[in-house]
């Protein structure tokens, strides 16, 4: 069964890692841009690639869905980026353990020969967004080189600080039931559709009937199936109980004493008896 995330922010226009700032303007092209048949942007951790597809640098998932929206920030309103992931089982083990609860993109200001803003990965951290902004601070002021510079996929790229989020997961695949419902509601609404004949709303009516019972006929074979386990169980507890029953009866009429008297004898081991 699938699982993925609902909307979280990913990135508020402003301040990366390396001094420079995303622009409005770049939010609203990776919305418009981003399509994973594109280029799928992948869940790393702490922004790393690992050749190798079993160590601790594997994806952890992938940006199913991006949008922006307006937020309040302590300088007013900012656009906001939004992300849904679908996380791997290791990623949602990891996120309810309390870890690598921030996160950070990276943006590539001119993707590929489209010269627009695209989202190219997404990181989870446990670093927070006041290390960006240390990180930031440092590369401005001393001239230096990002710390994160050799973990970018092209140098150009911006990491953004890395913020904490509360990753909320649900399933995706429908339940049994709901899939019969839609059925049956889409099939009854069709039988509704004035332009239909009566052999068809019939034929559509005997399709839906079909299906609640083929469905109820699985019901009853599970059912069924239980119901055989559940007697085979009693079967077995009451063999269990007759044999403790058994048991219990040899016990009482065992000797308890453990001791016996030896049996009397006389000269050449025969046996004396009292006249």
């Amino acid at each position: 069964m699938a699982t993925q995330s609902k909307f979280f922010r990913v990135a508020t226009e402003g301040a990366t890692t390396d001094g420079r700032n995303i622009e409005r303007k770049q939010i609203e092209e990776a919305v418009a841009s981003f399509n994973p048949q594109t280029y799928g942007a992948r869940v790393w951790l702490e922004h790393l690639r690992s050749l190798l597809p079993d160590g601790p640098f594997k994806a952890y998932g992938d940006v199913k869905a991006v949008k922006a929206e307006e937020v309040d920030t302590d300088n007013g309103k900012r656009l906001a980026l939004f992300a849904q992931i679908e996380p791997t089982p290791e990623l949602v083990a990891m996120n309810k353990a309390r870890q690598k609860i921030y996160t950070s993109i990276e943006l590539n200001p001119k993707f590929a020969d489209t010269g627009r803003a695209y989202l190219v990965g997404l990181a989870v951290t446990d670093s927070p967004a006041s290390l960006g902004t240390e990180m930031l601070q440092f590369s401005a002021k001393s001239g230096d080189a990002s710390p994160l510079a050799a973990r970018k996929q092209a140098p150009g790229n911006l990491f953004t600080e890395a913020v904490e989020v509360t990753l909320e997961f649900e399933d995706t695949a429908p339940s049994t039931a709901a899939k019969l419902a839609d059925k049956v509601k889409s099939i009854f609404c069709a039988f509704t559709k004035k332009t239909e004949s009566d052999d068809e709303r019939f034929a559509d009516v005997t399709e839906a009937v079909t299906a609640v019972a083929e469905q109820f006929g699985t019901f009853a074979e599970r059912t069924e199936s239980v119901e055989q386990r559940v007697a085979k169980l009693e079967q077995q507890f009451t063999a269990e109980q007759t044999d403790a029953a058994a048991f219990r009866k040899k016990l009482e009429f065992t000797d308890k004493s453990g001791s016996h008297r030896p049996a009397a004898s006389g000269g050449d081991g025969k046996v004396q008896t009292d006249f």
